[in-house]
């Protein structure tokens, strides 16, 4: 059942711009979702798996997991008790905010890493008194309304981005072996500096001069997808970010990515998130974006 329903709507757009509910002892996310917002779920009971993208991973009570707008997520498990923030971009935008909140690789849009933050209690008492904050504000609206919640917001998300951080430093992550690490380090800064030329998965094995297959295990290992995924979702995260914060015609983007046909790629982004680049931006809204 869910209760504790709060939400914000946009005065301009007439969209829901923030909403804040909690969940008992249900789970609305058991089939795929492409939401066109960004969800924050904080699970406090419940066990069991997250597909996210093309990988999957476990989680455990007193998780956090976040996910990115369009980006493909279902939580495998009959019901959990949580807390679940939803928030527009045109409410609070983490690429313009990025130097203040650094959430932008961390917690969203972070393609080597589960979606999962565990939070610990120091944690779990601070966002639990942020959580309180918005739904008193939206409750009670004063003066200056949306600058307080994004204040809030931010608090927020700085300390999830902070705990994942230390947690990405935990010297138990999987490594199997020392050169491993070392590999697959330079394959996220290949990726990072060529992905807008580089598509194929054998260019990056050339890169590292490994096999094409023997990369492939270490990929599938460690990050739970293929090669071919982590450089079609690179691509995707740098699409979307364009089709937000510019008001660049989908040709130019396209061939910034290193598509000569706008139509090759409109089909390659279509098929990743479900929908069409001009479908995107209308929904997100990157002309609100530019005017913010």
């Amino acid at each position: 059942m869910t209760n504790s329903d709060y939400t914000l709507i946009d005065p301009i757009t007439k969209y829901q711009a923030l909403k804040i509910y909690s969940l008992e002892n249900e789970n609305p996310f058991l089939e795929l979702q492409r939401l066109d917002h960004y969800t924050l779920i904080w699970i406090k009971q419940g066990k069991g798996t997250i597909q996210a993208d093309f990988a999957k991973f476990q989680f455990g009570e007193n998780s956090l997991v976040s996910f990115s707008p369009y980006q493909p997520f279902k939580l495998m498990i009959e019901s959990i008790d949580a807390q679940v923030i939803h928030f527009h971009p045109d409410f609070f935008c983490i690429h313009k905010h990025h130097k203040e909140v650094a959430c932008d690789g961390v917690l969203f849009n972070n393609i080597y890493d589960s979606p999962e933050v565990r939070l610990d209690e120091p944690a779990q008492g601070k966002l639990n008194m942020m959580i309180d904050q918005m739904m008193t504000e939206m409750k009670h609206p004063e003066l200056a309304q949306h600058e307080l919640l994004v204040s809030y917001l931010k608090i927020f998300l700085i300390t999830a981005s902070r705990l994942k951080k230390e947690q990405g430093q935990d010297p138990d992550k999987n490594t199997a072996t020392e050169d491993e690490p070392f590999v697959l380090k330079k394959l996220k800064d290949y990726i990072n500096e060529n992905y807008r030329t580089n598509h194929s998965a054998s260019d990056y094995a050339d890169m590292l001069a490994i096999s094409p297959k023997a990369l492939g295990k270490l990929t599938k290992t460690h990050f739970k997808k293929t090669l071919t995924d982590l450089i079609s979702e690179r691509i995707m995260i740098e699409a979307k970010r364009e089709l937000y914060l510019t008001n660049k015609s989908i040709k130019e983007i396209a061939f910034q990515l290193g598509y000569d046909d706008e139509y090759y790629f409109s089909r390659f982004f279509k098929k990743k998130a479900e929908v069409s680049p001009q479908i995107y931006r209308r929904n997100i809204g990157s002309d609100r974006a530019s005017q913010a």
